[in-house]
């Protein structure tokens, strides 16, 4: 959605040259880069002066934060659709090719907070898996945490095709429309995505403090180095 939303901005740089809306995933990748290092370096050490734990927040506590971030790239895009359909309706812009006049580099944000979601849920859920899987099945957990990311494909390519379907019945032109984004209302759609990711943070909240952690190998040296002490 957000590379549909995209196709719609002006991307121009110059007379020559326009920025293909897909390309702007790289500052997503450049929004991990910049804050993995501000998580270890300085997020990580201030959480742990509070909470005592060696690496600042439990591996569900990550998760839950990256769930919360990635709620405001959904928030981000809604409100820059907002904007884009006022701009649309300002100048009569609902032609199919029609461009609106607002730099796709508005679209950064919420790249750049999709990006910061990722270091807190995913590295998080990578450690998850490998520190509380069995000894014999640490490999096979990881390698498993990665359908997470399949399986939400999936669920995203089903959740358009019922949003498409249900929006365009009795002849509209629904939410997303196939052809001109400009006559639809992608807004109504990331709202709804706004919604189910609360709804999905209240479900995984009561599970999470429900989980009893296993203790793991790696835990425990952290601990001896954080008291200074070691098996020697």
């Amino acid at each position: 959605m957000f590379v549909l939303q995209g196709n719609t901005l002006e991307a121009s740089m110059g007379p020559h040259f326009s920025i293909p809306s897909a390309s702007l995933t790289i500052f997503d990748t450049l929004s991990v880069i910049a804050w993995v290092p501000v998580y270890d370096r300085l997020l990580v050490p201030a959480v742990r002066s509070v909470t005592g734990h060696p690496r600042g927040f439990t591996q569900l506590q990550r998760m839950g934060i990256g769930l919360v971030v990635s709620m405001f790239s959904m928030v981000a895009a809604g409100v820059l659709e907002l904007v884009r359909l006022r701009v649309i309706a300002r100048h009569g812009l609902y032609g199919e090719h029609d461009v609106v006049p607002i730099s796709i580099f508005w679209q950064v944000p919420q790249y750049f907070i999709v990006g910061a979601a990722e270091v807190f849920v995913f590295v998080g859920q990578l450690e998850f898996f490998y520190d509380q899987a069995p000894d014999a099945m640490k490999s096979m957990c990881t390698a498993l945490s990665l359908t997470t990311v399949a399986l939400g494909n999936y669920v995203s390519t089903l959740l358009v095709t019922v949003v498409a379907k249900v929006t365009t019945r009795g002849g509209k032109e629904g939410w997303i429309p196939a052809k001109n984004l400009n006559v639809g209302r992608l807004d109504y759609f990331f709202w709804l995505m706004t919604v189910l990711s609360v709804v999905n943070f209240a479900i995984y909240l009561p599970i999470a403090n429900w989980y009893t952690y296993k203790k793991s190998a790696n835990e425990g040296d952290d601990i001896r180095r954080e008291n200074g002490t070691s098996d020697n």
